[in-house]
C-alpha cells in the first residue's frame, strides 16, 4: 500500500509571501459579486427588511384564489363582489380560458352584453376549438341581434355539440325570430344536458312563456331557484309570471322575499308599487314607489310609475312634475309622454297639451300592441281641438271621435 510521506519537520500552515495584486484582485472579485447579488434580488431583500420591522406588504393571492372568491360571492348572490374578483382572476391571468368564461357569465348575468361579448371574440381567439367562447358570444346577442347569435352559436355547436350554454342562447334567439317549435325543442335539450345549471332553465323559460304556457316557464325558474336561491333577477322573472297570471299575492311575496335579501333594491319597491298598482290600490302604490325614489333619486321609472299613480288619483300637477322629471332623466317611456299631455289637457294648458301630444305620437311605433296608446293620444289631440280656441280646426294625424271623458292609462306593467 502507498503511503503519503510528510515531512513533520514543516509547520502544517506555512506562511506564504502573496502579492498586494493578487490580494485586491479577490477582494474587488468578492465586492462585484456581493453588489451584483444586491441588485437582482434587490426586492427580495426589500421585502425581508420591511417583514423584520412589521412592514412588508401582504402577498399576492393566486389568480384562482381570486377565482374561487368570486365563484363563493356569485353562489351568495353578490354579483358585484363576484365580478370584481373574477376580474382579478382573469387581469392575473388573462390567457386562462377558465377564467375567462366564468367572467363572461357575470359579465351576462349583470346585463354587461358587450363586454361578455369581447370576452367570447378573446376567447375564440386563443382557444377555436373550445366551445365556450362561442357560448359567451351568443348568449351576448341572443337578445338584441338573435338573428346573429344563431350562426355563432351552431360555429360552437360544432366544437362540442353537447354544450348546454349553446342550446340554452339558441332557445332565446329562435323565440325572438318567432322559431317557437325549435326554440323549445333548443331549451328542453338544454336543461337535459346541463340540469344543474340555472342558466338553462332560464332560457327554456322564455319559449315557453311565448307559446302562452306560463306555468311550465314558472317551473323552471323554480328549478332555476333551487339551484341558486339567491339570485334576484331570476325571482323578478319569476313575480313577472305569476302577475301575468293575476296571481298578484305570490308576485308580492316574491318582491317580498328580493326586499328581504337586498333591503335597498328600488327595482323590487317598483315592481311592488307596479304590481299595487295594478289592482287599484294607488294609496299603497304610491309608498313603494316613493321607497324606490329615496332609494335610486334617478330613477327614471319609479317617476313613471308615481306620476302614473298621482294621475290615476287627479293629483295632475303633481303627475305633470313627476312625468317630467322622468323626461328629464333620460327615458323616453311614453307614459311619461301622453299621460302629461293628457293632464295638461285636464288643466286647460292647451299649448303644453297639444306640443306633448304631437311628440308623444312621434315617439310611438304605429304596431297592434300600441295600439291603445295611440288611439289615447289621438283623443287627446282631438279634444285639445274641440276645447281649445286656438287649436280649432287644427290638421290632426287621423279623424277620431271626441270624448268629454279623460281617457285611462293603459293597464300594469309587467
Amino acid at each position: 500500500m502507498r503511503r503519503i510521506k510528510r515531512d513533520y519537520s514543516r509547520p502544517l500552515f506555512s506562511k506564504h509571501k502573496h502579492s498586494p495584486g493578487r490580494s485586491l484582485f479577490f477582494f474587488g472579485l468578492l465586492i462585484g459579486g456581493f453588489l451584483v447579488f444586491v441588485i437582482t434580488q434587490f426586492s427580495t431583500l426589500q421585502l425581508v427588511a420591511l417583514d423584520a420591522v412589521g412592514m412588508a406588504p401582504t402577498s399576492t393571492p393566486f389568480a384562482s384564489f381570486h377565482a374561487q372568491r368570486g365563484l363563493d360571492a356569485y353562489l351568495r348572490g353578490d354579483v358585484e363582489t363576484a365580478l370584481a374578483e373574477l376580474r382579478t382572476a382573469v387581469e392575473l391571468r388573462p390567457n386562462n380560458i377558465d377564467y375567462i368564461y366564468e367572467y363572461g357569465k357575470l359579465l351576462l348575468e349583470n346585463g354587461q352584453s358587450q363586454e361578455a361579448f369581447e370576452l367570447g371574440v378573446r376567447a375564440v381567439e386563443l382557444y377555436p376549438d373550445d366551445p365556450r367562447g362561442y357560448a359567451l358570444q351568443s348568449r351576448a346577442l341572443q337578445w338584441d341581434s338573435p338573428a346573429e347569435a344563431i350562426p355563432i352559436a351552431v360555429n360552437g355547436l360544432e366544437k362540442d355539440p353537447n354544450f348546454a350554454q349553446l342550446h340554452a342562447a339558441l332557445s332565446v334567439a329562435y323565440t325572438l325570430i318567432g322559431r317557437y317549435q325549435e326554440a323549445l325543442t333548443r331549451g328542453a335539450l338544454a336543461v337535459e344536458l346541463d340540469p344543474y345549471d340555472p342558466v338553462t332553465h332560464r332560457s327554456y323559460s322564455v319559449p315557453l312563456i311565448f307559446v302562452g304556457d306560463r306555468l311550465a316557464a314558472i317551473a323552471q325558474l323554480e328549478e332555476a331557484l333551487k339551484i341558486n336561491p339567491n339570485l334576484t333577477n331570476i325571482y323578478f322573472e319569476l313575480a313577472a309570471q305569476y302577475r301575468a297570471l293575476d296571481i298578484d299575492e305570490m308576485a308580492v311575496a316574491i318582491f317580498q322575499r328580493i326586499i328581504e335579501m337586498e333591503p335597498d333594491n328600488a327595482k323590487a319597491y317598483l315592481r311592488m308599487c307596479e304590481t299595487y298598482s295594478g289592482v287599484g290600490l294607488f294609496a299603497v302604490a304610491q309608498e313603494y314607489c316613493e321607497e324606490a325614489i329615496s332609494i335610486d333619486p334617478e330613477y327614471a321609472a319609479a317617476y313613471r310609475e308615481l306620476g302614473r299613480m298621482k294621475y290615476n288619483r287627479r293629483n295632475y300637477e303633481g303627475a305633470i312634475e313627476d312625468f317630467e322629471t322622468c323626461v328629464a332623466l333620460g327615458s323616453t317611456e311614453i307614459e311619461c309622454y301622453y299621460l302629461r299631455g293628457l293632464a295638461h289637457w285636464i288643466l286647460g294648458q292647451c299649448d303644453a297639451a297639444w306640443t306633448v301630444l304631437q311628440d308623444s305620437l312621434g315617439l310611438v311605433d304605429n304596431t297592434p300592441e300600441n295600439e291603445p296608446v295611440i288611439r289615447n293620444i289621438r283623443i287627446g289631440l282631438q279634444n285639445v281641438t274641440r276645447d281649445c280656441p286656438a287649436y280649432r280646426g287644427a290638421s290632426l294625424p287621423t279623424a277620431v271621435p271626441p270624448t268629454p271623458i279623460p281617457p285611462t292609462p293603459i293597464g300594469g306593467f309587467g
